[in-house]
């Protein structure tokens, strides 16, 4: 073969295409850095005092994970509720890879460790972790700023938020601080609007003649207490919170581990020792607490005050360390209103504040790695005084309402400073006018049926997987008013938290219940077509004392924190519910009143620029140049087009012609070598050979379906690729049919053939089933058919438009002796018609009755080619029928060139070896033999045993 024909059997449009993808991942990878840096990891159990003053002592199992250098800062990594530090590995892991050590820890109550859970108490868990500090102090590979004083920060989510804040409003050896979706206040947060008597500031402002107990957040109580019993991580929800740029395709599975880890024990998370009865290892007077609450609705002074006093709010006016907060978006546990306490008393000290609202939460998902890495540039900057001064402005998340693959479209939007949830700085207040009449609304007797929400501690397994999370509220007929805005003609950015007035009065006649009507808000995101959407899924609850005579009370109402761009023909709409299955509802029925005490809706607009996250410059230039290569690929891909769509002239009229065929694998395994034949019209030419002959290996590149090491193929003078338009003139059956077996036969005919594009005249339907002879069995379904049916209506299918040459792969298969003998007849009525057919079979004896030419192959390489007598006796082997056998032999012994000469009763057979067969008879005459009858001895089946060896 000349080169230029090797290099394009070689290198195939599949091959540049493999290739360019193996070089574009080896750019990538190369520019990808090297591998993170080691990490080892040290175990401990530490013993801390049981509480202040006590002998006795709690163990704490900790893990120390160290960098590739230290000494180096330090991190004191809490977990979650109802986790253990196995929950946070990962992430300790990410930040050791980065330059810190870190401390990761179960906290008492939880995972190996013993004790029992006090709630974050300041005597109890938060001294626990100022005896951690202590260790860290001793460790050489922890840099210090004193004796006994670390360089430490502290981070964590949920529960272990919490503790960072509370650590370090006592302890100042704390450096800086990151709280993960945490609280300010745990009264405020699971009681919401409940009384404040020492800040109120906190949580969410209530204005108006609001009662002083607030309502119970029922179902996340219920499983904050039930997580500590268990083990489920309450600051894991399962799943990473979706980030700019970032797709998810395997969200259904994402959605089962969230929703497992709030509602299934984890093993690593189930206490070690002995528990207290229903109690499990809650500290007596929480469980009581959580007790009370639970079964009557309402929290006493006492249970109020063991909550406020675990609650970072009671020290948050000493924290003055560099903070950064981050909140989710998505959380109906501790929404965005505990972040802006905590932002808000921590600033009034002078401490450097930076907040973050991202897309995930309690109900949205942790973290992902861009935020991961943001919190770890933090420490490193306020730390050990690396990178960039992240300074104290805001950031969050608008979610649109574009998904792609499951994914929604997201953007970061950065203002120069932290506004505030319900205003002032930077914050504008767009009144929204709102319209509605005066609407009773009932609470029923038990607070039953209720409207619904959310559903906690299940939200992260929607929010990803479809856009379900955020329309999943049901509010029911007769317990709900309505209030909506005209249609919007441009769009708001509803950044914060909202505020209305509203005029409740009770019904006349209808006794108003003694502790205050129960009431639910919430604002929708309402299309134009009706479709209703809550941003994060939250409602602000509220009670209210009404005077008994049914004069109305107007309140201010500042609806939960969202952040929701509302699009032009959207609507805001505001709805006021008396019942919610998420809290502990009214159980007495009653009616109420509900207006507008004023039009306004005000909505906060946080202006800011929208922000990209870092470009990763080593995947771009990588996916440059793997594009570049490709456009490389698609010139030289129709440059080849081109190139093998050449025509020999000499050619045209031949129906085949195979020149230097070879197709080799990797391995070393050549399955065709060197293939050389021609077939000229009206031929009916079998292809024979034993099982691994390349029979099938021709067959599939004279059909394009596998492309040619070296040498090539021309149909027609046409070289023959994938694609190629002279393909179309050839039929074909190789290697088995494929049809639709609920359709009929001739359905799959016909489908068949409209697939071509061709004009149905053309197609000769009636020819190819006379052929197929299936007879009425045509219009039965496929999946009906014997094995030999569907060979004939794969024969017929290959013989639709009557094409030039048609290539049967074992066309015999499955057919019975009469339709064997009618498909010989068929085959040479279509070769004498002007047509080629080429047939590979291993029935020898149906190709010698059948085919008028004949190529054998033996191991990839052709043995032999020619008509198919020519072969068949081509040896020049004969046998005589004789009077005087032994005679006769020993005659043909002594003619010259003669072998092979042998005795088979009455019969001789003898090697002619090129002896004209008239001069054996005749010297056999000429010795007094009389002989019966001369002939060739040798079969077709002779002769391919004798060509292959066998």
């Amino acid at each position: 073969m000349a080169p230029t024909s090797r290099l394009r059997g070689r290198w195939s449009l599949p091959a540049l295409v493999v290739l360019v993808a193996l070089v574009g991942a080896g750019v990538v990878w190369a520019r990808s850095g090297d591998d993170p840096p080691p990490v080892s990891t040290r175990d401990a159990v530490i013993d801390v005092p049981e509480s202040p003053g006590s002998d006795r002592t709690v163990q704490l199992d900790t893990t120390l994970y160290l960098p590739e250098r230290t000494p180096a800062p330090a991190i004191l990594l809490p977990h979650g509720f109802g986790g253990s530090k196995d929950g946070v590995a990962a992430q300790a892991r990410e930040l050791a890879q980065d330059g810190f050590v870190v401390l990761t820890y179960s906290a008492r109550g939880f995972g190996r460790s013993t004790g029992q859970i006090e709630l974050n108490s300041l005597d109890h868990e938060v001294r626990d972790a100022q005896k951690l500090l202590d260790w860290l102090a001793t460790r050489e590979e922890v840099r210090t700023d004193a004796a006994g004083d670390p360089r430490v920060g502290v981070t964590g989510g949920s529960y272990g938020g919490a503790l960072a804040l509370s650590l370090a409003g006592v302890d100042p050896r704390v450096d800086t601080i990151a709280p993960v979706i945490t609280y300010n206040d745990l009264a405020q947060a699971l009681l919401p609007n409940s009384a404040r008597p020492d800040r109120v500031d906190a949580g969410t402002p209530a204005v108006g003649a609001f009662a002083d107990d607030g309502v119970f957040k029922r179902s996340w109580a219920g499983i904050f207490f039930s997580a500590g019993l268990s083990g489920g991580d309450l600051a894991s929800p399962g799943q990473e919170a979706a980030e700019p740029g970032q797709n998810d395709n395997g969200a259904g599975q994402a959605a089962d581990a969230a929703a497992a880890a709030v509602t299934a024990p984890q093993q690593q998370g189930r206490p070690a020792g002995p528990v207290n009865g229903a109690c499990g290892r809650f500290a007596a007077d929480v469980c009581a607490a959580y007790t009370e609450v639970a079964t009557t609705g309402r929290a006493s002074e006492k249970t109020l005050e063991i909550l406020r006093r675990a609650s970072p709010a009671s020290v948050t006016d000493k924290i003055t360390q560099p903070t950064l907060l981050v909140q989710g978006e998505q959380d109906t546990l501790f929404g965005l209103d505990q972040a802006d306490a905590n932002a808000r008393q921590i600033a009034a000290n002078g401490a450097k504040v930076k907040v973050v609202w991202y897309s995930g939460g309690h109900d949205g998902g942790s973290p992902g790695p861009e935020l991961r890495g943001q919190i770890a540039d933090w420490m490193a900057f306020h730390l050990d005084g690396k990178g960039t001064d992240p300074g104290t402005g805001f950031e969050y998340t608008v979610v649109g309402a574009f998904r792609s693959s499951g994914a929604p479209s997201l953007r970061n939007v950065i203002a120069p400073s932290y506004p505030g949830l319900t205003g002032g700085g930077a914050v504008e207040r767009k009144g929204i006018a709102l319209s509605g009449r005066d609407q009773t609304v009932v609470n029923p007797a038990g607070g039953n049926p209720a409207a619904v929400s959310s559903l906690p501690g299940l939200g992260s397994a929607l929010s990803r997987s479809s856009s379900l999370s955020s329309r999943l509220s049901l509010d029911l007929p007769g317990q709900a008013a309505v209030f909506a805005s005209e249609p919007f003609t441009s769009q708001v950015l509803l950044t914060g938290a909202s505020t209305v007035r509203l005029k409740v009065a009770a019904v006349p006649g209808v006794p108003v219940p003694p502790e205050g009507a129960v009431l639910f808000a919430k604002l929708y995101d309402s299309d134009a077509s009706g479709v209703r959407t809550l941003p994060g899924s939250a409602v602000a609850p509220f009670r209210v004392k009404l005077p008994a005579d049914g004069s109305p009370v107007e309140v201010t109402v500042t609806l939960p924190g969202a952040v929701r761009p509302v699009e032009s023909d959207h609507r805001l709409q505001l709805v006021v519910s008396t019942t919610d299955q998420a809290y502990a509802n009214a159980t007495a029925p009653a009616a109420y009143r509900i207006s507008l005490a004023s039009p306004d809706l005000a909505v906060p607009v946080v202006p800011g620029a929208n922000a990209t996250s870092e470009v990763p410059t080593g995947a771009l230039w990588g996916i440059a140049i793997v594009l570049l290569l490709c456009l490389v690929v698609a010139v030289v891909a129709w440059f080849r087009r081109r190139l093998t769509a050449d025509v020999d002239p000499e050619l045209t009229s031949v129906p085949l012609v195979i020149s230097g065929l070879t197709k080799s694998y990797p391995g070393g395994l050549t399955a065709v070598r060197d293939l050389s034949f021609r077939v000229e019209h009206g031929q009916v030419l079998g292809l024979l050979g034993p099982n691994g002959a390349g029979k099938t290996t021709t067959l599939r590149m004279l059909m394009g379906l596998i492309t040619p090491s070296e040498g090539e193929i021309r149909v027609f003078g046409h070289r023959v690729h994938a694609g190629a338009p002279v393909l179309s003139r050839i039929g074909s059956f190789v290697e088995g049919s494929g049809f639709l077996p609920h359709l009929s036969g001739i359905a799959n005919l016909r489908l068949y053939w409209a697939a071509t594009g061709r004009p149905v005249e053309q197609a000769h339907f009636d020819e190819a089933l006379e052929i197929a002879g299936l007879g009425g069995a045509v219009h039965r379904k496929v999946r009906t058919y014997s094995q030999g049916m569907r060979q004939r209506l794969a024969i017929a299918q290959a013989m639709l438009g009557l094409p030039d040459l048609l290539v049967l792969d074992e066309p015999t298969n499955g057919l019975d002796p009469p339709q064997i003998h009618q498909m010989r007849e068929v085959l040479r009525r279509y070769a004498a018609a002007g047509r080629t057919v080429l047939v590979s079979s291993h029935l020898l004896a149906e190709v010698e009755q059948t085919c008028s030419h004949v190529v054998v192959m033996h191991k990839g390489t052709l043995v032999a080619a020619g008509p198919v007598e020519e072969i068949a006796t081509g040896g020049g082997e004969a046998s005589f029928r004789v009077d005087r056998p032994d005679e006769a032999a020993d005659v043909l012994r002594g003619l010259s060139g003669v072998k092979s000469v042998s005795v088979d009763g009455e019969q001789v057979h003898a090697s002619l070896n090129g002896t004209p067969r008239a001069e054996a008879l005749q010297a056999l005459v000429a010795a007094g033999v009389a002989v019966d009858q001369a002939g060739p001895r040798r079969r077709l089946e002779d002769a391919f045993l004798e060509l292959v060896g066998e």
